[in-house]
C-alpha cells in the first residue's frame, strides 16, 4: 500500500475561516501553555544578562568584514529555551521559526533572518570558552533574584548529582589511555574528536555511571539554586564541598548527607563558623546507634528538600548531556540550572511567597 503524499506548502496555507469561539477556546488555551514563558520575559531582565556576556565573553575580532552578529540578548534568549525545553540546536531553530511565542520571546517576530543551528553552536562555543559564559549568567540571574527579595536564607543544603554522557566504547588499556589524556593506539582523529575524553565512571547504590557531577548549594528556604560545581562523575562529593560554599546565606548551617561526613570537612565548616549539619556514618563496630539515627533523621528531614532540586532538573532534561567536553557540558548543565531557578521564581511569584 503507497501512502498519499502531501505537499509541504499545504501545511503553510492561510487557514480557513473558523467560529469565532473556536478561536477563543484556541488562544486561552495557547495562552496557558505560554504563560510560565510571558512570566519568566517579565521577571527576568535578559538585557542586562547579555551585557553581562559581552562583558566577559567579547565577540571575535570583525574588522575583516562579514554579516553583522546577531544581538546577544537574542543569542541568550535562544539559549534559554533550549535549556528549558530541553532542544538541539537544530530543534531550537526549528521551533523559533514555527512558533510564534518563541518568535516574540526571542525578539525576532517579523525579522527576514534568525539565528540558525550553526550560530547556536558558535555561540556556545564563545561561551564555553574558559569556562566563563555558564558562570557569568548564572550569577547575572542570581543576582535579580536577590534585587527581588528572594535573598539566600535558611540555611544550606549541600548535595551532588550524577548527569550522565554518552558511553564511550573502549577496552580497558584504551580507557587508561584516555583517562590519562592520551589517544589510544590505532584511534583515528574522528575517533578521538567523537569521544568525551574528560566524562568519567563512577559508582552509586551498586549501580556503574558514566558522565558528570554537578555539585550544588541550595539553600533551604526557597529551594533555588545558588552555587553550582560541575566535575567527572569519580571526584568524590566531599571533596567540592569549599567550593559550593555560599557565605551570603543568612543562616549559617550546612545540611549534606553521609558523603560529606569526613573530619576535613568538618575542621571547614568550623573555620567557616558554620553549623554542622552533616549525616554521620556508623563507626565500624558502633552498636548504640539511637542517637546516631535520631540525628541523621533531623537533618534529613530539611535536607530531603534538595531531592526536588534534582527532580526538577531531571524534568528539564538535565540529568543527561550531549556534547563531548567538560566545558560544553559544564555550559549545558549551568544553563539548565539558570533554567530551573527561572521556573522556580515564576512559580514563588505565583504562589505570593513571602520575600
Amino acid at each position: 500500500m503507497v501512502t498519499p503524499r502531501i505537499k509541504p506548502s499545504v501545511f503553510f496555507q492561510d487557514p480557513p475561516d473558523t467560529d469565532l469561539f473556536v478561536q477563543a477556546h484556541r488562544q486561552a488555551k495557547l495562552g496557558s501553555y505560554v504563560a510560565n514563558l510571558a512570566a519568566m520575559d517579565g521577571l527576568i531582565d535578559f538585557s542586562a544578562v547579555a551585557q553581562s556576556v559581552e562583558t566577559a565573553c567579547p565577540r571575535a575580532e570583525r574588522s575583516k568584514g562579514g554579516r553583522p552578529p546577531y544581538a546577544s540578548e537574542v543569542m541568550v534568549r535562544m539559549e534559554f529555551l533550549q535549556a528549558l525545553y530541553n532542544l538541539s540546536d537544530e530543534e531550537c531553530e526549528h521551533q523559533v521559526l514555527d512558533r510564534m511565542s518563541f518568535q516574540r520571546f526571542c525578539r525576532v517576530d517579523g525579522q527576514l533572518h534568525i539565528p540558525d543551528a550553526r550560530t547556536l553552536w558558535s555561540f556556545k562555543q564563545r561561551l564555553a570558552k574558559g569556562g566563563l559564559g555558564g558562570r557569568v549568567i548564572f550569577a547575572a540571574v542570581s543576582q535579580q533574584l536577590q534585587q527581588q527579595d528572594y535573598l539566600p536564607r535558611g540555611g544550606q543544603i549541600v548535595d551532588a548529582g550524577i548527569v550522565q554522557a554518552p558511553i564511550t566504547q573502549a577496552l580497558s588499556e584504551e580507557r587508561q589511555a584516555l583517562n590519562e589524556g592520551q589517544a589510544p593506539e590505532g584511534w583515528s582523529t574522528k575517533r578521538l574528536q567523537h569521544t568525551d575524553r574528560d566524562a568519567r565512571w563512577t559508582k552509586k547504590h551498586g549501580k556503574s555511571f558514566y558522565g558528570y557531577k554537578v555539585h550544588s548549594n541550595v539553600d533551604a528556604r526557597w529551594k533555588l539554586i545558588r552555587r553550582i560545581v560541575v566535575t567527572p562523575a569519580n571526584v568524590d562529593d566531599g571533596q567540592s564541598l569549599g567550593e559550593v560554599l555560599d557565605a551570603g546565606n543568612t543562616r549559617g548551617r550546612v545540611l549534606a548527607d553521609r558523603g560529606y561526613d569526613a573530619q576535613a570537612n568538618r575542621e571547614l565548616l568550623a573555620r567557616h563558623q558554620l553549623g554542622d549539619g552533616i549525616a554521620r556514618r556508623a563507626k565500624p563496630g558502633q552498636k548504640a546507634r539511637q542517637r546516631l539515627g535520631a540525628r541523621n533523621r533531623s537533618i534529613n528531614k530539611t535536607r530531603s528538600r534538595v531531592e526536588h532540586v534534582f527532580a526538577g532538573l531531571e524534568q528539564l532534561g538535565g540529568k543527561v548531556v550531549r556534547a563531548m567536553t567538560l566545558a560544553r557540558n559544564e555550559l549545558a548543565i549551568t544553563l539548565k540550572c539558570v533554567a530551573y531557578n527561572a521556573k522556580t521564581l515564576v512559580w514563588l511569584v505565583a504562589q505570593g511567597a513571602p520575600t
